[in-house]
């Protein structure tokens, strides 16, 4: 199983790869890939049932139910590209999965300890940590009700809304109170579903009631003696780590056998809830209570201080956790201050309240190469919520990435706060953000609309800053670990005959795409294994990228880095011995034959759909540089009138270069770009005698170019689909040396023309 979460370049390429060498070594394979399109040549029962052993290739949790009884080895999916004989040695000493908990998953403690040998989770620092990928999963799943819950909020409050001493309040029993009233249900329900799946990815099915129930005491602080406040987001992030590791620990406890099959679905779940709960409430909740009564007190002491001092630490305790005990302290103490005439405290709660919302909103705007097709949604909804002063729209920003975001949610509320307290303005009501002026319970409004703007742009800059300084690290760090890596080597050996056995491949999410494609250790496979070798089932599939991090789109499509969806054809196998073989074991028309000939067939006008065409090859680049060949290609596709602002589409593929070189090694490079620059999709193609710089990891200069261009309404499907064949194809080697020895255009198009 193989899946990667911000393109589809290493799905494929990981497929592929593995179907080469296992046919190589004389196993039979099937590879299932998820990728951005759903997923492919599915593994079938018997599929399962008669394989010796199950790769999965990827850095996400997917539900591993199917395997049970099977032995399970799970890496990351750079690893199914660089080292796929080894994995296929490996797996058939795997652990059996299900035999015993925790084992043969990956996930688990074993993984979040990066445990190694027969935990079945090996994968030599490559995947991603449990934690993060738990993570994710759980923001992922509260996203959609953080949306839903506060844009009928914000819709409710602005038509049926009107200021009040208490508040914004919505005439009872009309129909906008219903409206209300069923977005803060989707509130009420954001944080346990954050927990619950933190927990699932966990510990699987059985800790997600203890996850979402352990979310629901975190956020009712009356449960363990909070009335006006909870632990909030961060109370829900802990239940879930803790229920997910403690369902964990409990599946390792020995029982009778008669008592396994309810120990899921009973005894763990109700030991996990029970224990958890009470731990938060006698535990947990009393520190928490503690903090919030004394934060009270300790504000209490500071109101005769500046009042650009209190202001300043007022917004950073707002934008601290977002409805947590902090925020809630600081609100709480600046709304109690309204009955006694001192309006201007909650001025200053009111000018930062709405800060976290609109900067993270902002961020995604400025930088958008940064978030995902997802988190640039999530962004609308927020500037939209902030306009409202509901300061929850940050929360999946902050859930994602804590040690980026809340720094900089902080840093803009305390500058908001401390402009409003300088200024003096004064809110006459107990709620913030622009829609409180609007309906004029703001003094000094507009004072308080700089110190709001001022704050939004502070925490935005300051959010794209830490984010980038934190992916070119990771890129850093990941661009460390595959050195040497090559793209793969054409198998040239003949399937050996008798006693072939036979390897699934099943796909699953991988690691994002940071430095480029991973390249494939070399692995010729001239040795064909002996007869009798063991059967075994092999997944590869692709992933989806919060936060502020890439991720994977909605219905199973893979996004890359820059928020680029890319959809992969079907997980042909590569010809190993001039023939034309599906991973499955079915033939196909490849179009490609092992001799380097081209078949004889007569060139074709254009390839790709079309996309690329005679107008859009060069033979040869005037550039040395990868900033100029790019400014190159683009000059080069404006040729078919499809580009609208060449300097726009040169921007845009320098930003994805930023976030994550193109260079796949192998001297092939595939920058792209997804921009309404280009009012159509466009692929080109050039080559480099002398070779480009393009940071590839494996250090070789790209003399094979190809760019592709499509407008933001296509690149759900179109740019995913060329991605995936260019991908597959270009494993071939004998396709790349056909590709660089084309004398003309004519010959480089008839070479092209083989992907399809």
């Amino acid at each position: 199983m193989t899946a990667c979460p911000t393109g589809i370049a290493h799905t494929y390429m990981a497929a592929e790869k593995l179907a080469q060498t296992a046919r190589s070594l004389g196993h039979e394979i099937k590879v299932e890939t998820q990728g951005s399109i759903g997923a492919e040549n599915v593994l079938s029962d018997n599929d399962v049932r008669n394989a010796d052993g199950i790769i999965i290739a990827a850095d996400k949790d997917v539900d591993r139910s199917r395997f049970v009884g099977k032995k399970v080895l799970v890496v990351g999916v750079a690893e199914g590209i660089r080292t796929p004989e080894q994995l296929i040695e490996r797996v058939q000493s795997a652990p059996v999965y299900g035999g015993e908990p925790g084992e043969g998953t990956g996930g688990g403690a074993a993984a979040a300890s990066g445990g190694t040998g027969g935990s079945g989770g090996t994968v030599g620092g490559k995947e991603r940590s449990v934690a993060y990928k738990a993570l994710m999963n759980g923001v992922s799943y509260m996203i959609p009700f953080v949306v839903v819950g506060g844009l009928l909020i914000a819709i409710s409050l602005a038509v049926g809304g009107h200021a009040t001493p208490e508040g914004l309040k919505i005439a009872p029993g009309s129909f906008w109170e219903d409206v209300n009233n069923i977005g803060t249900i989707g509130f009420q329900l954001m944080v346990p579903i954050l927990s619950g799946y933190i927990a699932y990815a966990i510990g699987d099915r059985p800790a997600l009631v203890p996850g979402m129930i352990g979310g629901w005491i975190a956020t009712h602080g009356e449960l363990y003696g909070m009335k006006d406040a909870s632990a909030g987001f961060i109370g829900g992030i802990v239940t879930g780590f803790l229920a997910g590791y403690l369902v964990v620990w409990i599946k390792k406890v020995k029982v009778p056998r008669f008592a396994q099959p309810i120990m899921p679905i009973i005894v763990i779940p109700i030991v996990a809830t029970t224990a958890l709960g009470l731990f938060f409430v006698y535990v947990l909740g009393k520190p928490i209570s503690w903090v919030f009564t004394h934060l009270t007190g300790w504000l209490s002491g500071m109101t005769g201080t500046s009042a650009i001092v209190l202001g300043a630490i007022l917004g950073l305790m707002i934008a601290f956790d977002m409805g947590g005990p902090v925020n809630k302290t600081a609100f709480l103490f600046g709304s109690g201050l309204i009955a006694s005439g001192n309006q201007t405290v909650m001025g200053m709660c009111a000018a930062a309240i709405p800060v976290m919302p609109l900067g993270q909103g902002l961020a995604t705007l400025i930088h958008r190469h940064l978030y995902s097709e997802q988190e640039r949604e999530t962004g609308m909804a927020a500037l939209f919520m902030g306009l409202f002063g509901i300061s929850e729209g940050a929360i999946p920003f902050a859930a994602a990435r804590p040690a980026q975001v809340i720094p900089a949610n902080m840093l803009g509320g305390a500058v908001a706060g401390a402009l409003a307290g300088m200024a003096g303005v004064a809110d006459a009501v107990p709620h913030g953000g622009p829609i409180v002026a609007v309906l004029g319970a703001v003094d000094g409004v507009p004072m308080f609309f700089v110190a709001v703007v001022i704050g939004a742009v502070v925490t935005a800059l300051t959010t794209v800053t830490l984010v980038d300084v934190a992916e070119r690290r990771k890129s850093g760090a990941r661009g460390g670990t595959g050195s040497g890596a090559e793209v793969v080597a054409a198998a040239d050996a003949a399937v050996t005959a008798g006693g072939a056995s036979s390897v699934v491949a099943e796909p699953v999410v991988a690691e994002s795409v940071v430095a480029g494609v991973a390249g494939v250790a070399g692995g010729d496979g001239a040795e064909a294994a002996a007869a009798g070798a063991s059967r075994t089932a092999v997944a590869v599939a692709p992933v989806p990228r919060s936060a502020a991090v890439p991720g994977q789109g909605p219905g199973g499509k893979a996004v890359d880095g820059a928020g680029v969806e890319t959809e992969g054809a079907d997980t042909a196998g590569a010809d190993t011995a001039g023939n034309d073989v599906r991973s499955d074991g079915h033939g196909v028309d490849g179009g490609n034959n092992s001799d380097g000939g081209s078949g004889g067939s007569a060139p074709s006008a254009e390839v790709l759909s079309g996309y690329l065409t005679e107008q859009t090859v060069k033979t040869q680049l005037d550039a040395d540089g990868k900033e100029a060949a790019i400014r190159e290609m683009a000059e080069l596709a404006a040729g078919t009138g499809k580009v609208a602002d060449v300097d726009e589409l040169v921007r845009v593929a320098l930003a994805r270069e930023a976030q994550g070189t193109t260079g796949l090694g192998e001297e092939i490079a595939i920058p792209h770009a997804k921009t309404d620059a280009v009012t159509a999709p466009v692929v080109g193609f050039a080559r480099s005698a002398d070779g480009i710089d393009w940071g590839s990891l494996d250090g070789t200069l790209a003399k094979l170019v190809f760019m592709i261009s499509v407008p933001e309404a296509a690149a759900g499907d179109e740019h995913l689909r060329i991605l995936a064949l260019l991908s597959r194809k270009l494993m071939d080697a004998d396709f790349r040396a056909r590709l660089q020895g084309a004398e003309d255009k004519a010959a480089i198009l008839r070479a092209l023309g083989e992907i399809q």
